[in-house]
């Protein structure tokens, strides 16, 4: 028997059932058709006159090992090994192991409630969310699945303040206090501040990326681990987390911040904050935020990145381009910046609101006149 719906104008599905698998549970096929009602039950005809093979029960699991299978050859190494543990995470749960054909969106919602149960962060289920997402996607493409009901399902969130930036005065006492633990320390946070760059690419600098006023920021330290995590990790210079390539301005305190620890250091290797040839570990430059945190008595709450946050809040909210910015911190395109920090734009907006008022007082002024 074959039943046919139209899912939107022009696109038809076609759901033919093919019988009843070992457990006794009904098996099905569908087909996508495009093209007018006619098509549709055409098709339909041709699958009841001859139905194709029942499809082997995969499992949610199948989907997964597919889409990372389909995947990983364009991944980079950073993200391969944070996908590869999402979806690991993923087919630990019992969801794994629900049948393709017989996942619905309560499926999805209701793991989403063990997640939160058992004290998993919203960003994690986030992650592992959008993992079984785009492996259920795959699963529609090839046919395993009619709907995607990952897409379908709300990822509902526990209301969140929204974080502040850190602000200037504490900025400044930090690397005050950095600078008593050492001028590596200084240097480090004095460009996690000034560039928005992240701990793993701060970590991947080397003596060459300063040319003249501008620091080129092309590559990350990634930590790599076997698959037990046992022994010492590996640290591997690859490339930056959205791949992207860029160069920022330095300003002249900060040049000769670097320059002076080049001339110092300059001989023990070709990383910056490293020791020989190995690059050195992104935990260093966070160990030198926690110490320089502590002693300069701010609130514990603030984290290294969030000298990143300020670095993005403090430009946007000085009036400089979304997009100048977004290129600067390394962002894949404007929109992400413009989601993460829209609350920045406040004050610029203010302030542009205030100016085309002016303009027309101005231009009413001159009417009167």
């Amino acid at each position: 028997m074959a039943t046919v719906r139209e899912k939107k104008p022009g696109v038809w599905e076609v759901r033919v059932f093919t019988g009843k698998d070992a457990t006794g549970r009904p098996t099905q096929v569908s087909r996508t058709v495009r093209g007018g009602k006619r098509d549709a039950l055409r098709v339909a005809a041709q699958l009841e006159a001859k139905p194709p093979a029942a499809p082997a029960r995969r499992l949610v699991a199948d989907a997964l090992n597919a889409w990372v299978e389909s995947s990983e050859p364009t991944w980079a190494v950073s993200t391969r090994r944070d996908q590869r543990n999402r979806v690991a995470l993923v087919a630990s749960d019992p969801i794994a192991r629900v049948p393709l054909a017989r996942i619905a969106v309560a499926d999805v919602e209701r793991w989403h409630l063990r997640l939160r149960s058992s004290g998993i962060g919203e960003g994690a289920i986030g992650n592992r969310h959008a993992v079984l997402r785009a492996a259920l996607e795959l699963a529609v493409r090839w046919e395993w699945l009619s709907v995607n009901v990952a897409a379908n399902a709300r990822l509902k969130k526990r209301k969140q303040s929204r974080r502040e930036a850190i602000s200037p005065e504490e900025t400044r006492a930090v690397l005050d206090a950095a600078r008593s633990i050492g001028p590596a320390a200084e240097l480090a946070l004095r460009l996690a501040a000034v560039t928005g760059a992240r701990r793993s690419e701060l970590a991947a600098l080397r003596w060459d990326d300063l040319e003249s006023a501008r620091l080129r920021i092309d590559s990350q330290v990634i930590t790599k681990r076997d698959d037990q995590h046992l022994g010492a990790p590996e640290y591997i210079d690859g490339d930056t987390k959205t791949a992207n390539r860029r160069s920022v301005h330095l300003d002249e305190q900060t040049i000769g911040l670097f320059l002076a620890e080049r001339d110092r250091r300059g001989e023990c290797g070709p990383f910056v904050f490293g020791d020989g040839d190995v690059p050195p570990s992104p935990a260093r430059i966070s160990w030198w935020w926690d110490r320089a945190r502590k002693r300069s008595g701010v609130d514990r709450s603030w984290r290294l990145h969030d000298l990143r946050h300020w670095s993005a809040t403090t430009a946007i909210s000085g009036g400089h381009d979304v997009r100048t910015v977004a290129g600067r911190l390394g962002h894949a395109d404007a929109s992400m910046t413009l989601r993460v920090y829209a609350h920045a734009l406040e004050a610029p907006d203010r302030e542009l609101a205030s100016g085309l008022a002016d303009v027309l007082d101005n231009r009413a002024d001159r009417r009167g006149a």
